[in-house]
């Protein structure tokens, strides 16, 4: 005979309808953006000359993303103290989308609720954004970026 826990784990949630709720996006969708970002970080690393630390940082940042996402879908199936959506979307924000892409897919986790994944895929486009900006200043200096401080050294 299944346990309890087992039992109650099988039966679908009741129905709330303060719940935001969507079909998921399809995973491969993710993992295409997870690889094509990786693939692009590790050309722009070589032809630009980019600091290691700055694969590092991603590198760091996803690792803490995805153990804050594995810690809240653990306090989510045990009704325990959660992490703020505020906290998660910072987290990607400030690089380590790449993990919590990873934790999403894994733990199964903030992948229906359609105002996070609203606010999650923003944090990644400025991300990324920030990101372009980044490389394009270290690879053309500020004139890449129509800025002429010629007068500034003077």
């Amino acid at each position: 005979m299944p346990s309890a826990s087992r039992r109650s784990a099988a039966r679908p949630a009741a129905a709330r309808p303060d719940r935001d709720l969507s079909r998921p996006l399809p995973a491969s969708l993710s993992w295409t953006v997870l690889v094509t970002f990786a693939g692009a970080l590790a050309l722009a690393l070589a032809a630009f000359d980019l600091p290691w630390w700055l694969a590092a940082w991603y590198g760091a940042a996803s690792v803490v993303a995805f153990v804050v996402y594995g810690a809240d879908k653990s306090a989510a199936r045990r009704s325990g103290p959660r992490v703020s959506e505020r906290t998660l979307l910072a987290l990607g924000l400030v690089g380590g989308w790449p993990g919590a892409i990873v934790a999403q897919q894994v733990f199964r986790h903030k992948t229906r609720k359609r105002t996070f994944r609203r606010a999650f895929w923003t944090t990644v486009l400025l991300n990324v954004v920030i990101l372009g900006l980044l490389i394009a200043w270290v690879a053309g200096g500020p004139a890449l970026l129509g800025a002429d401080y010629s007068g500034m050294l003077q």
